[in-house]
């Protein structure tokens, strides 16, 4: 082959060459881009709502193949408790954590789980409010796409004072909130509202001689150091939902919408189990460290707690009568599904 033939050949292989490569980064480009999502949550990053945050966040993007990236932001660098909810809506994060409770008479529905039920454990509670939510559908998620739910462990009273019946708890200063403080309020105790970052100091002052929660906490914030003992009330529950914005759940392709879809229930499962070993854990470690003392309830007391919570139960079916929500229903629900 001369060379004026040759020239030709080598420029066509070129282009085919060129061709080619600008083919495959054309395809690389038209690729369905990496869905980025930033999910807001309230508490510190050692807790079990973020703990559970950053086992979701690890599953969707395993499970999506890396389709969908979450950066996740604990503590209330993005967005603090109250403000997580309408932060959602407006699209300031994506996707966000937070207690219904925070906003008292905004999630009326999701308030029947907050009431002394007396769950036997985290699971038990937030399988319910899973169902709960996934049954009646309430209006007041319509803005939202709620991603999963979950709830606290029942609270037990932990105090600088031992506890072993419902007497020792006349005139007792706790530290509490919601349904859980009205039902101390009718037992003699006097409640006191605080957020749970103020109980040590307000311990070590005297100011309140326990405080009203789940057990956790004994460890996570190290509560067992000014409480060495524990009263086993089983209380009430907080319930939290994960919800999403809902114009960006739309936006999803429908795989990625299945992947998020199918860990509703599963990740309520993971969470209430989850937490519940840490109480144990926690309750463990309190009694290695500082010696904590643990009291049951007799079945007297246990009948008196429960007796104590029914007015609350029937205030919270007229109080939704009113807003035109068929509470007792509510009721029910969770009643029928704890019986199971």
């Amino acid at each position: 082959m001369n060379l004026k033939t040759l020239v030709p050949v080598v420029i066509a292989c070129a282009c085919v060459t060129v061709c080619g490569c600008g083919k495959k980064e054309t395809t690389a480009s038209q690729s369905a881009p990496v869905v980025t999502l930033n999910y807001a949550n309230f508490p510190p990053a050692s807790t079990f709502p973020c703990v559970q945050m950053e086992r979701w966040r690890e599953e969707v993007e395993q499970r999506t193949d890396g389709k969908i990236k979450i950066n996740t932001f604990p503590g209330g660098t993005l967005l603090g408790a109250r403000d997580i909810f309408d932060g959602v809506i407006a699209g300031t994060a994506d996707i966000g954590n937070f207690a219904m409770s925070y906003q008292p008479g905004r999630f009326p529905v999701s308030e029947g789980m907050d009431l002394p039920h007396f769950f036997d454990s985290a699971k038990t509670a937030s399988v319910i409010l899973a169902g709960l939510l996934d049954t009646f559908k309430p209006a007041e998620f319509e803005k939202v796409k709620v991603l999963t739910v979950f709830t606290c462990p029942p609270a037990v009273i932990m105090s600088s004072k031992e506890i072993k019946s419902l007497d020792d708890l006349k005139n007792l200063q706790l530290r509490s909130s919601g349904t859980g403080a009205d039902v101390l309020k009718r037992l003699g105790a006097l409640p006191v509202a605080m957020p749970q970052s103020d109980v040590p100091d307000a311990l070590q002052k005297g100011v309140v001689k326990g405080n009203v929660s789940s057990a956790e906490v004994l460890k996570d914030m190290n509560y067992a150091a000014y409480c060495p003992y524990v009263f086993k009330t089983d209380l009430s529950v907080i319930s939290f939902a994960v919800v999403m914005n809902k114009a960006k759940y739309d936006s999803l392709p429908a795989d990625l919408k299945a992947v998020l879809d199918g860990l509703y229930l599963e990740q309520a499962e993971w969470t209430g189990a989850y937490v519940d070993q840490h109480v144990l854990e926690a309750l463990a470690w309190s009694k290695e460290q500082h010696k904590l003392v643990v009291h049951d309830p007799s079945d007297a007391d246990r009948a008196a707690l429960r007796a104590t919570a029914q007015p609350l139960i029937a205030d919270y079916v007229k109080r939704l009568k009113e807003k035109g929500i068929d509470g007792q229903a509510v009721i029910d629900f969770i009643s029928e599904r704890m019986a199971k």
